[in-house]
């Protein structure tokens, strides 16, 4: 890739710290220059048929399953996750991209729709692309994040410039490989690796759509600023998720799946589990079950496929998850398990952690810790659990393990996404249905139609035939107005 600056950007490996990779970071100008290659581009791309698009995004699919292994390494190196963690990302996006381009062609087909007037009305729905779609993506997803955001940007026509983490740069250059690889035309994906601060704005200005995935509060801002342009703004934010355990759960079940939602991807994901609301019928059984699962748990680095937790992946999430731990035993928690770093094993490990006794002061109550820390609390009944629940300004991912309550009070839950009797696997893994928050975790959704669409603008193209709606020649302006008032009268009766 060509850069005008001799700026670098080096990769440790979270494992034990060595350099991975340097690359030069983009500037300002070579990002505009980038932008105005994808327009180009991107105009062609609006001309190809949606079944080729669905083609080479398919083949994109299937080169990710041949290629695996090599990912997989890519990934771990640069994040620091545990194999299993890598492969969950590898798997997510070979069946997110055949989902998406399978359903490409019916929904961007032109729709006939009912017209003004009933014959003389032709109206036909179109999606068109919005032109060059900016997508911002972070460390701890930073395969299938952008794969399948990218994917659904360019089924839809567009193309799209990828600024992917600082920290993981590897692994986006390693998914612009492939999707050249699949016959995606030049310049129709742009990997940009580089500092926010310079570039996010140069996307702002010169993109047509921004998607994003991060924090609430960087959210917030590229919010505002996309709102300045009237540009379209997407983005998976924040989450403090919540699980309840209700009366009628399988324990053993509940206990295993809470340990997987919580310290999967060592807690450094946006739909892992950090409160746990038990009923008291159940709390003292479930939580002896629960530490044997955490337990049960392997810690350690590298590319083994033995453990289940990873390393964190910087010493900023050490010391974010060190002082929430802290924090909280200081103001008088319990830690029924972990609790300590484990410098033994890799520079930036820690055990996964179950704390009980948090109250509303502690940091971790309310903020997103981002690591395998999981508070658990007793409730006394199922509309205590729900209130508790739902006492966040996050809105983004919640589970019930319940045998037969969980449909009915996942209506309650104010999240974007409920998963019954699994952690977040279910729904994130539904790539047909919609994904993201409620609240102060999210704007729009990924995956599903909404997914795809919304990198789309509608277009009604309505021809009117024969006769206007409008006085003909020779007709009065109140027998116009009474014929079309007697005519929308027999409309409004026999047609919905």
């Amino acid at each position: 890739m060509q850069t005008a600056t001799a700026r670098r950007i080096t990769v440790h490996r979270p494992f034990d710290g060595s350099v991975y990779g340097e690359l030069e970071a983009t500037d300002a100008p070579t990002t505009r220059a980038a932008i105005a290659r994808a327009r180009r581009a991107q105009a062609r791309w609006a001309e190809v048929p949606v079944r080729e698009r669905s083609r080479i995004i398919a083949t994109v699919a299937s080169l990710t399953l041949s290629n695996a292994d090599r990912i997989l390494d890519v990934i771990q190196d640069e994040s620091g996750k545990a194999r299993l963690s890598a492969f969950e990302e590898v798997m997510d996006t070979a069946r997110g991209l055949r989902v998406f381009a399978n359903a490409a062609p019916a929904l961007l087909r032109p729709a006939r729709r009912a017209g003004a007037i009933p014959v003389l009305t032709r109206t036909v729905e179109h999606h068109r692309p919005v032109g060059v779609v900016g997508i911002i993506t972070p460390w701890n997803y930073p395969f299938t994040l952008p794969a399948t955001d990218a994917a659904q940007a360019l089924l839809a026509g567009n193309a799209v410039v990828l600024k992917p983490d600082s920290q993981t740069p590897h692994t986006a250059l390693l998914l612009a490989e492939l999707f050249a690889a699949a016959g995606l035309p030049e310049d129709l994906f742009i990997v940009l690796p580089g500092a926010g601060t310079e570039l996010g704005p140069v996307l702002v200005a010169e993109t047509d759509y921004l998607m994003f995935t991060g924090s609430t509060a960087t959210g917030r801002t590229l919010a505002g600023a996309c709102a300045e342009r009237l540009m379209g703004f997407s983005a998976e934010l924040g989450g403090k998720n919540p699980l309840l355990v209700l009366p009628d759960a399988d324990l053993d079940a509940a206990a295993i799946g809470t340990a997987r939602a919580a310290f999967a991807n060592t807690g450094q994901l946006c739909i892992s589990i950090e409160r746990a609301y038990v009923h008291r019928s159940v709390y003292n059984e479930f939580i002896d079950k629960l530490l044997a699962a955490t337990a049960s748990l392997r810690v350690g680095v590298g590319h083994s496929w033995e453990f289940e937790v990873g390393s964190l992946s910087s010493a900023k999430q050490l010391a974010t998850v060190t002082d929430h731990v802290q924090d909280a035993r200081a103001l008088g928690a319990t830690v029924l398990a972990g609790g300590r770093a484990r410098p033994d094993l890799g520079p930036y490990c820690y055990e996964p952690t179950v704390l009980t006794g948090v109250t509303a002061e502690m940091e971790v109550c309310r903020e997103e810790t981002f690591g395998p820390v999981l508070s658990v609390y007793r409730v006394d009944s199922i509309d205590d659990a729900v209130e508790a629940a739902n006492d966040s300004r996050y809105g983004l991912n919640a589970s019930i393990w319940s045998a037969h309550l969980g449909r009915s009070v996942a209506g309650r839950l104010r999240t974007g996404m409920v998963n019954i009797n699994d952690g977040y696997a279910p729904a994130f893994g539904s790539h047909a249905a919609p994904m993201g928050g409620m609240g102060e975790s999210g704007v729009g959704r990924r995956h599903g139609s909404q997914g795809l669409l919304k990198y789309t603008e509608a277009q009604t193209v309505a021809e009117q035939r024969l006769l206007p709606i409008a006085p003909p020649p020779g007709v009065s302006n109140e027998t116009f107005a009474k014929v079309l008032t007697m005519g929308i009268r027999v409309l409004n009766r026999v047609l919905p």
